[in-house]
């Protein structure tokens, strides 16, 4: 029952950071666990007017992950078709680095991200960004040449990482109290609008005869789409109370509390005692005034140990995922899959798959905690890995068996989602300190896209350069 003592008393033990050297943050950890049994003591209605709205403003940061979830299935649906890949001369000598300039630009653009989101606030960052990626999309969708194309995509991805930092940051200091790790999870699940939109567009065109030029130029420019909407929305939102009172604008951050978690009540409980906290542990001469001072993730045990977290969450949710993304199509013309039409189908498939698998898992988060469901996960995707690297062994000339690794990357798949996905945004905003939070996390985009260079172009270039076939794995 949500008021009960016993919900209290979870919502108390499942405090993610029992293991963080003690700091001034602790003032912080403490107003959360009154805040959490503050808001469970309260008759909440989750449909209220107040949180609809505040549903509604959420729903425009999770655009920016859908944004870059546009671009991870899109590229790997392309390099199928023969039209495309003829037209620009991609071969699989030079894929892994058209691919892999999209990562190119989020590594280049972490460097200013996070002093973007700081300085400006939290919806600049996601307005600015998202017109980078449109410049990006216009750039790929009406390019000539290859080197055209792959400007475009190094322009997005350099968008793309100004509004991976932001948005997060965003959903979790709008977030109210209660649901945020429902809520906050739900941002890295919303990659999939992008992906689903992207994959069975493809898919979908390519029932067009002949695949002209058309049937692929449309598909890059609908990744466009979430960026536009962001850009036209973000000006209808509120900049974040926490942002307002990191600027010493205590009455701006006051209202916004009052309207969007106190259901418009001058006088909520809840909207004051979070305020209390804010004016608490927020500093209007923090790090997060000074774009070029990163020293707040080094300079303590703490810090430190809050950086080492999050790049654990960098390259783990990176390394363990295969480049399925980027060559599912490839895949599974290895495994003896032929067929362009079939290949385009199970790449579509992996993208639903895998959102109904992270919505599943975004209400065991606060229930089990996220070191446990992170753990749960690792094991069952080490035992998919044993399958698939079995069955890549043997697949030669027996297509079942290269049948069932294909089946058990979807297992992989499945497993990873459910607790992986909605950790990589849950898990790091909540670890940083809030004057450290648009940082590190452009920090740790900046790790994540390093892993992904790995993903995208090693994998590729080994399968040329070595004359190795491109396995399962």
């Amino acid at each position: 029952m949500p008021g009960s003592k016993d919900s209290i008393t979870r919502l108390d033990n499942a405090d993610f950071s029992a293991d963080l050297p003690r700091t001034r943050d602790d003032t912080a950890e403490k107003a959360d666990a009154r805040l959490g049994r503050l808001s469970l003591q309260e008759n909440l209605n989750p449909f209220r007017r107040s949180f609809l709205r505040l549903y509604g403003c959420l729903f425009v940061a999770y655009l920016c992950s859908a944004t870059n979830g546009f671009d991870a299935n899109t590229f790997g649906g392309l390099s199928a078709i023969d039209t495309f890949t003829s037209y620009f001369g991609i071969t699989p000598s030079n894929q892994g680095i058209v691919a892999a300039l999209y990562v190119v630009g989020n590594v280049a653009g972490c460097l200013f991200a996070g002093p973007c989101a700081d300085t400006y606030g939290r919806r600049a960052g996601m307005a600015l960004g998202s017109l980078i990626c449109i410049v990006g999309v216009v750039m790929q969708a009406t390019a000539r040449t290859l080197s055209t194309l792959m400007g475009g995509r190094f322009v997005l991805g350099l968008g793309a990482v100004l509004v991976q930092t932001a948005g997060p940051a965003y959903v979790a200091e709008m977030a109210y109290p209660r649901y945020r790790g429902v809520l906050t999870g739900a941002y890295q699940t919303c990659f999939f609008l992008g992906t689903i939109g992207s994959t069975w567009l493809e898919y979908g065109l390519n029932f067009v005869e002949g695949t002209p030029q058309w049937t692929w130029r449309v598909p890059l420019a609908v990744q466009a789409v979430p960026s536009v909407l962001v850009l036209t929305f973000v000006w209808f939102i509120p900049e974040t109370p926490r942002w307002y009172i990191g600027q010493g604008r205590v009455d701006k951050a006051k209202d916004i509390l009052v309207a969007y978690h106190g259901d418009g009540d001058p006088a909520s409980a809840v909207a004051a005692l979070e305020l209390e906290e804010m004016l608490e542990v927020i500093s209007a001469e923090g790090s997060d005034k000074r774009w070029w001072d990163f020293r707040d993730l080094f300079n303590s045990r703490s810090a430190r140990y809050r950086t080492f977290l999050i790049s654990c969450i960098a390259f783990f949710g990176q390394w363990d995922l295969p480049p399925t993304s980027y060559y599912f199509p490839l895949m599974a013309k290895t495994a003896g899959i032929t067929s362009e039409r079939t290949q385009l189908l199970l790449n579509a498939l992996q993208t639903p798959i895998m959102m109904v698998a992270a919505l599943s898992g975004l209400r065991w988060m606060d229930r089990l905690g996220r070191r446990k469901l992170l753990i749960t996960s690792s094991i069952g995707m080490s035992l998919s890995v044993a399958v698939i690297t079995a069955c890549t062994a043997q697949q030669a000339g027996h297509p079942v068996v290269g049948g069932v690794g294909i089946a058990f990357v979807y297992v992989f798949l499945v497993v990873f989602a459910f607790s992986w996905t909605p950790a990589q945004s849950l898990y790091p905003t909540e670890v940083l300190t809030f004057s450290t939070r648009a940082k590190g996390l452009a920090f740790m985009n900046l790790l994540v896209n390093v892993a992904n260079v790995f993903n995208t172009y090693v994998a590729s270039t080994f399968s040329t350069s070595f004359g190795m076939r491109l396995e399962l794995w």
